[in-house]
């Protein structure tokens, strides 16, 4: 029995994201499970050989050159998986690395690919987790500067973002019952003050409504101890204050195989965990595994969307 399909977008023309989108599609022979793959782009730049669901944008590739000429057809690919997705006529999108000084300077008036789909779907907030099949993490701050991430924690955001992770995790994830763990902004959280006010002022309070609210939530932790084996045996996902504090250790663990996916969507949207890679762009150096591993994550959560 056919499912509905999983859309692949093709990305900057001019990074990777074309090739590995083709590469990942024919190694998976077409299919993932009862679905099958689609590709969306402009046909000319993903190419003979495959199934391509066009824009009416055309772009060019250039392979290592970007171009913003290209940003009409990256943008309509998007909306045209998403819109899909909402319809239900498809069961999930992959994105296919984007590169946002190329939008910004098109006049796309979105960070990225989070935001935009965040806006298409009316979704309040979208979250970004980084999964693989040892770890899934969340960092609550992202691309701001490090200075900044002390002021950028309130409780109200971690209880907020919480609530979007265990939800997502019972309902992407087929996690009946999930846990929850929250590092510490500071070292060893804070040392009760020693070391920083914020995880006893901050975090801690989070946790305790989180816990008021019934959720099985455990923190302020200290990160150095959180990412270990025996230590991931204790929790579902874990939710990090800052941008590497998170990304450090998944792609420490899992460099190839984690997938960047779309927490708080009515859709499911999953990319691979890296960027445009414009120097090995046309090379034949590109690696598909994590757009691979993005696919068939993609697959599953649909998968239990439609069984919850």
């Amino acid at each position: 029995m056919t499912a509905a399909p999983i859309l692949v977008t093709m990305g900057e023309p001019a990074g990777i994201g074309p090739e590995i989108a083709i590469a990942a599609v024919k190694a998976l022979g077409g299919r993932v499970g009862a679905h099958p793959l689609g590709l969306v782009g402009d046909a000319g730049v993903l190419g003979a050989g495959v199934d391509v669901i066009p824009t009416k944008a055309h772009a060019t590739r250039v392979a290592g050159k970007p171009d913003r000429a290209n940003a009409a057809a990256v943008i309509e690919a998007i909306e045209i998986a998403a819109a899909a997705c909402m319809r239900g006529e498809a069961a999930a999108m992959v994105t296919a690395p984007i590169h946002k000084a190329v939008l910004a300077g098109a006049g796309f008036g979105f960070p990225g690919h989070t935001e935009f789909l965040a806006h298409l779907a009316g979704a309040k907030r979208a979250v970004m987790m980084l999964a693989s099949d040892k770890l899934r993490v969340v960092p609550l701050t992202i691309h701001i500067p490090i200075a900044q991430v002390p002021a950028a924690i309130t409780a109200e955001g971690i209880v907020e973002t919480g609530e979007i992770m265990l939800a997502a995790l019972k309902r992407d994830f087929a996690v009946a019952a999930p846990r929850l763990a929250v590092a510490g902004l500071n070292p060893h959280a804070g040392e009760d003050g020693v070391l920083g006010a914020e995880d006893g002022a901050i975090i801690a309070p989070a946790v305790a409504e989180l816990r008021r609210r019934g959720h099985r939530v455990s923190g302020p932790l200290s990160a150095d101890t959180l990412f270990h084996e025996e230590a991931r045996a204790g929790y579902d996902a874990a939710l990090c204050m800052y941008h590497d504090q998170a990304l450090i250790p998944i792609k420490t663990l899992s460099f190839w195989e984690g997938v960047n996916v779309t927490l708080g969507l009515p859709i499911v949207r999953t990319s691979p965990d890296h960027g445009t890679a414009f120097d090995i762009a046309g090379t034949g150096k590109a690696d598909p595994r994590s757009m691979i591993a993005a696919i068939r994550m993609a697959a599953a959560m649909a998968d239990a969307r439609a069984r919850a």
